[in-house]
């Protein structure tokens, strides 16, 4: 049974995104409404913070005339790897994406519900998709914006046989677009029309992530480098990436079609530990900066010249067993073991004190679709190892337990978090080492499937359970018979299963959900999926943690928000 404290979020989130615009309602009818997580990685203190003339100085003049240039400089702890949104899975990546590319459809800043973007109007009924595109809209590189934009974009992302397709596109392809379109047809400039391959509920929402943003077809079929320079529509354009020294400048978009951007400039830099983020907040080096724990909070809670910030998250932490690598974990009875034995309550308590709730499934309170009848595995070593022994390992086994070393939102002490679980282990007779990486490499070490277990986490991309449910815990290929995992080298296995369950049962669940568009029922059955998940425990679910930021005191108009983001055309800075 959730807490009183998690049934209090869940529902002033629910409260403040209009409840059944966290949901997928009536999604059949839904017109337009009125008017979007891994991070490279280089693990840098002060490394990116000078150099150039354009770092966190005020008072540069902006053309010559005598204006200031207003400066938004958004501190994080780790550099984007790439600027491609088609080539990652990476929140960091995002963040900076997010800023000069526009989607067909966008959320509501610091909520669920859906909004105009590229689009400005939109119905699906059944398999049947119609957009209407927004005119006068440019690109960075100055061509206009029309629906064949759309249709390259796609063709790149998931069509093996278009000349300029993307071999290296993440595993956001097929699960954002490619599994549901069968075709997409472009009637007139600004006039869309979508045939998926069943009814797919989620579908208007997965227009809104950040790897289904609108891509430049001149750049896309020209000769752009579109891992180092972006050509989108969004209300900042790139200026000056410099990989040397993390750090990313953006400047504003004359010509953006929304409102906004506010200020001239947005500078990306990286500060790897969360102190001295924070401690540059508030010696006022920083405006926004996120990442944060408990301790870093603590020095920013007492400056008078920035504040803590925190929203509802939509979020899990978790450990995850690859079934395919260790032969232990294919037991049940040894993966509920270790669910026993690990305290997730100190670590939650302790660790992440006052900024996240245990897990006990895949599902976060805010969704609808949450099992509010399961509760958090106990710390019971007697019973971790009763299932041992019963599993026949009760002199225990030995495995390595890759982590990354850059702060998350889902884990933002990834080091102590690995050491309390191999203190926890140990006591069970399970000898556990740790492998800490930085992000980029983790990210790049775990998706070849090469970790025995993992720390890992997930924020939404659409505020809907199928986001969670089918991205994370199915395999997106056939499981062969009597087994519920799958080898990793399977021809078309979805790598962010990185546990590498193939659960049958808990698969037709899920794919059910998928094509069920009444809002009751689906919730029903990712309610049956989530205890399913949970008794068979292919994670130990850790933490679901609130979103946290650092504003200074000189921002105005920034929302913390969950879902896409961060809407930093919005802020405003003195």
């Amino acid at each position: 049974m959730a807490s009183n404290t998690e049934d209090s979020s869940r529902r002033e989130f629910l409260k403040r995104a209009g409840g059944a615009t966290v949901a997928t309602a009536s999604i059949t009818t839904l017109a337009g409404c009125g008017g979007g997580n891994d991070d490279t990685e280089t693990e840098t203190d002060a490394g990116g913070d000078t150099g150039d003339g354009d770092t966190e100085t005020e008072g540069d003049t902006g053309d010559g005339e005598g204006e200031e240039t207003t400066r938004l400089r958004y501190g994080r702890g780790a550099h984007s790897s790439t600027l491609d949104p088609q080539n990652t899975t990476s929140g960091e990546v995002a963040k900076v994406t997010n800023q000069a590319y526009d989607g067909l459809i966008s959320f509501q800043v610091g909520e669920a519900s859906l909004t105009e973007g590229l689009a400005t109007d939109w119905s699906m009924d059944g398999e049947s998709v119609t957009l209407t595109l927004r005119e006068g809209v440019t690109f960075h590189d100055g061509s206009d914006f029309t629906a064949d934009d759309f249709i390259a974009t796609y063709r790149r992302f998931v069509d093996e046989d278009y000349e300029y397709y993307f071999e290296d596109a993440s595993v956001y392809g097929p699960f954002t677009l490619g599994n549901w379109i069968e075709s997409v047809e472009a009637a007139g400039d600004y006039e869309l029309s979508i045939t998926l391959t069943q009814t797919y509920a989620p579908f208007l929402r997965n227009l809104a992530m950040f790897a289904a943003v609108v891509i430049s077809q001149e750049a896309i079929e020209g000769d752009t480098n579109l891992g180092e320079e972006m050509v989108g529509t969004g209300p900042f354009q790139l200026e000056t990436l410099d990989d040397a020294n993390n750090r990313i400048r953006l400047t504003a978009f004359d010509d953006y079609w929304g409102d906004g951007p506010n200020v001239d400039e947005v500078l990306f830099l990286t500060r790897g530990q969360n102190s001295t983020r924070a401690q540059a907040l508030v010696e006022q080096e920083l405006d926004i900066i996120d990442g944060l724990d408990p301790d870093s909070m603590q020095i920013i809670e007492g400056s008078d010249t920035a504040e803590n910030r925190t929203a509802t998250g939509i979020n899990i932490g978790y450990m995850a067993f690859n079934l395919s690598r260790v032969e232990a974990f294919r037991d049940r009875r040894v993966r509920r073991a270790i669910s026993y034995a690990i305290d997730t309550q100190a670590i939650v308590e302790n660790i992440y004190s006052g900024i996240a709730t245990q897990a006990d499934q895949p599902i976060p309170p805010a969704l609808f679709g949450h099992n509010d009848d399961i509760s958090p595995y106990e710390h019971d070593p007697e019973q971790a190892q009763s299932l041992l022994d019963e599993a026949g390992y009760g002199d225990g086994f030995s495995f390595t337990l890759t982590t990354f070393q850059n702060p998350r939102g889902y884990n933002p002490a990834p080091l102590p978090t690995a050491q309390t679980i191999r203190t926890n282990l140990a006591e069970i007779g399970i000898e556990m080492s740790i492998d800490d990486r930085q992000f980029s490499d983790y990210l790049t070490y775990t998706s070849q499937g090469r970790h025995d277990a993992t720390l890992a986490g997930w924020y939404t991309d659409n505020a809907d359970p199928d986001n969670f449910c089918y991205v994370l815990l199915h395999p997106q290929v056939e499981v062969p018979d009597g087994q519920d995992w799958v080898a990793w080298d399977t021809e078309g296995y979805n790598t962010s299963n990185n546990a590498a369950w193939a659960n049958t049962e808990y698969m037709d669940l899920v794919e059910q959900a998928q094509r069920t568009t009444n809002q009751d029922e689906r919730a029903q059955l990712y309610s049956e999926a989530a205890q399913l998940a949970h008794d068979e425990a292919p994670w130990v679910f850790i933490d679901y943690a609130d979103e946290v930021r650092g504003v200074a005191n000189a921002v105005s108009n920034y929302t913390v928000a969950a879902i896409g983001g961060p809407f930093l055309e919005v802020v405003e800075v003195e």
